[in-house]
């Protein structure tokens, strides 16, 4: 388990930034879920189940201004930056897990 820390700018201006720490990578790439997920239940206030699919989770993550991760390594006492496109593929990675997990 890695500490990582989840920079998120969604708008334009400096003023939207926010982060957030996690215990894992995985914990943050739910977490990256989590915001597309929330931002859909404000969209859609009266729908009761919200579902997408992961090409629509891709779109929410391109359009956001920056995301990226900083993720700790052990061996050098150092964070490492990851970009737009890492976190996609550990999403994608998690995601099948999840799925393939589900599936007896």
């Amino acid at each position: 388990m890695s500490h990582t820390i989840l920079l998120v700018q969604p708008g334009e201006h400096p003023e939207t930034r926010t982060y957030s720490d996690y215990e894992s990578v995985n914990e943050c790439m739910e977490g990256v879920c989590k915001i597309y997920e929330e931002q859909l239940k404000r969209r859609n206030p009266n729908t009761p189940t919200i579902t997408y699919d992961i090409s629509q989770l891709f779109d929410f993550v391109d359009q956001l201004m920056d995301l990226s991760c900083l993720v700790y390594q052990k061996s050098t006492n150092t964070y490492a930056p990851y970009n737009k496109e890492w976190i996609k593929e550990k999403i994608y990675v998690l995601l099948r897990q999840a799925a393939g997990s589900t599936v007896q």
